[in-house]
């Protein structure tokens, strides 16, 4: 992160697991509402540990990028052995994707033995994983007092939101909103790093009266007052009004849209049976 791809990559993958737990949790409600029971995770068809796969593929090119590749990564410690300030914000993220590894390889291991507390134990570890996301961005050691801090701030809240609905799932399982929110709030993170990524890193979409300052490494928003940074917090305020506005007509439309074709599908399988069933009493 620190970095216009370091945040839109991040944000396509936290998008993308959103979009997939949202499609998965309303096809699996849509079709056994009665019994309907959550999943922390969804085989694919072809590889049933896919997700989680792609979540430990994603954690390890993060934590490579965060320490190793560029030229000013590929000593992380100082000579002396030390973590040098300018790399601290660097070891704080890749700790976020460590995280998310041990999630997904442990959720591997859980499926494969089986144990009876297999589903609450998958939960508490994606709880963890939000939690130290949200415990790293709280206390991280960049200057976040700016324009930059009020896009963590905001996507903090986002965070509580995840932490919050995985926990609840734990004691609720069979909750679909439950599930419907987390999937929903993980596709927000995902919405709102690909837009931090791109109004924090490109000039041309810095606030009226900031600018890009090189600062210990990374570039940093700064704004020439304090009417300029209020104006352009404002500005992020409201940026994340309209994308929450957004992203609530999007999953409403989307769960609409997938309920009332999947509807359809199991009708036209009724029908198709029926006229089986009557051909092979014929």
């Amino acid at each position: 992160m620190g970095t216009l791809v370091g945040h839109v990559a991040p944000g396509f993958a936290f998008l993308a697991l959103g979009l997939w737990h949202l499609f998965s949790h309303i096809k699996l409600h849509a079709q056994q509402p009665s019994s309907y029971t959550s999943s922390p995770w969804f085989p694919a068809s072809k590889s049933r540990y896919l997700e989680l796969f792609l979540i430990m593929l994603g954690s390890s090119i993060s934590v490579s990028m965060e320490l190793f590749i560029g030229p000013e990564r590929h000593q992380p410690f100082d000579s002396d052995g030390t973590i040098p300030s300018n790399h601290l914000h660097n070891f704080e993220h890749s700790s976020i994707s460590m995280t998310f590894f041990v999630y997904a390889a442990f959720a591997i291991l859980l499926d494969r033995f089986g144990p009876k507390a297999q589903y609450g134990l998958t939960q508490f570890l994606g709880a963890l994983a939000f939690g130290q996301q949200l415990f790293l961005f709280h206390l991280h050691s960049a200057d976040h007092m700016g324009v930059e801090g009020q896009y963590h701030l905001l996507l903090q809240i986002i965070i509580v939101v995840s932490l919050a609905t995985t926990l609840m799932g734990i004691g609720l399982p069979k909750s679909f909103m439950v599930s419907f929110v987390r999937s929903a709030s993980i596709m927000f993170q995902g919405v709102w790093f690909i837009v931090m990524g791109y109004a924090l890193w490109t000039p041309s979409l810095i606030s009226k009266g900031c600018f890009l300052n090189l600062e210990e490494g990374h570039l940093v928003v700064r704004c020439h007052d304090k009417e300029a940074l209020h104006r352009a917090k404002s500005l992020v305020n409201i940026q994340f009004s309209w994308l929450l506005i957004a992203i609530t007509i999007f999953v409403m439309l989307f769960y609409l849209i997938l309920v009332e074709f999947l509807r359809r599908e199991s009708r036209v399988l009724d029908i198709d049976e029926g006229r089986r069933s009557r051909r092979g009493l014929g």
